[in-house]
């Protein structure tokens, strides 16, 4: 088994009020899909009253960061204008940050959007891009000195070794954050799961996710109701429950410091549980 994760390698994230002790126990960061075509099946769309009870619903089941997306990140789905993001996404947000006691994010890779996002209350930025697509990201990570997502993107990309070719990526990501001012303790990465992959080299990140410790941040990982699923149990997304469970139980067991999921309630059961096996940290129930 990898060695456990360590707190005293990666430190602390402080994100508003929220301090994050990496390496204590894995974080959960709870999925706002408020588009009408998410891939899970679990899209508002412009139900902004929804959003809102589906985050407090989130965070009563142990969430400790709620993602709100405008965009379907699906393969082939049709990109909105940054105009349509926002009005999708500002409202939630704005409503979230007043009303939950815990780190709202921002699922985008639009400077635009994210800006219109930190104002109305967003303390997190999480760009399925890693910068590659928009650099003023890490100009307003820097600006708010809030933490950002830097995920690896395969797609429109071949790539014949995934594990040295996700760490590179990240590196340069890291690299061009860096470069333009972003704290380094404000960074947290993302192997990018389903995102370009094959199901061999999804498999294959979980499997050997231990070596992105290489890199000396956090890692995030998104495996929740994801197609690599469906294809070996052969599941729709509303069935892919345990196939979560698992992918997150030995994503933790391989150094996942954030799990970003959609069934809360029961997977933080599953980060307990690992919690209790891999970091020793075995907290009561109230």
């Amino acid at each position: 088994m990898s060695e456990k994760p360590s707190n005293t390698v990666l430190g602390a994230t402080y994100c508003g009020g929220t301090k994050f002790c990496w390496g204590e126990r894995t974080y959960i960061m709870g999925v706002i899909n408020v588009t009408p075509d998410s891939f899970s099946g679990d899209g508002l769309g412009t139900d902004v009253a929804g959003a809102i009870d589906q985050g407090r619903r989130l965070v009563e089941a142990g969430a400790d960061i709620l993602d709100v997306g405008g965009e379907s990140t699906r393969p082939n789905s049709k990109p909105v204008s940054s105009e349509e993001e926002m009005a999708r996404v500002v409202p939630v947000i704005e409503r979230l940050s007043a009303d939950v006691p815990v780190v709202v994010s921002v699922d985008t890779y639009k400077s635009d959007v994210a800006r219109e996002a930190l104002k109305a209350g967003a303390r997190m930025l999480n760009d399925v891009w890693g910068l590659n697509h928009d650099l003023h990201l890490a100009d307003l990570a820097a600006e708010w000195s809030v933490p950002i997502v830097l995920m690896s993107n395969q797609r429109g990309s071949d790539s014949a070794d995934i594990i040295p070719d996700v760490i590179s990526s990240l590196r340069t990501s890291m690299a061009t954050a860096r470069s333009r001012g972003v704290l380094w303790e404000n960074i947290i990465v993302d192997p990018g799961v389903g995102f370009g992959k094959t199901l061999a080299q999804n498999l294959e990140i979980i499997a050997r996710l231990d070596e992105l410790r290489c890199l000396g941040r956090p890692i995030l990982m998104g495996t929740s109701r994801k197609s690599m699923i469906g294809l070996v149990l052969g599941l729709p997304p509303e069935q892919r429950l345990e196939g979560t469970a698992a992918t997150v139980a030995i994503s933790i067991a391989r150094g996942a410091d954030i799990v970003r999921v959609h069934d809360v309630t029961e997977m933080a059961r599953v980060c307990r549980m690992s919690d209790a096996i891999i970091r020793d940290q075995c907290r009561p129930v109230n």
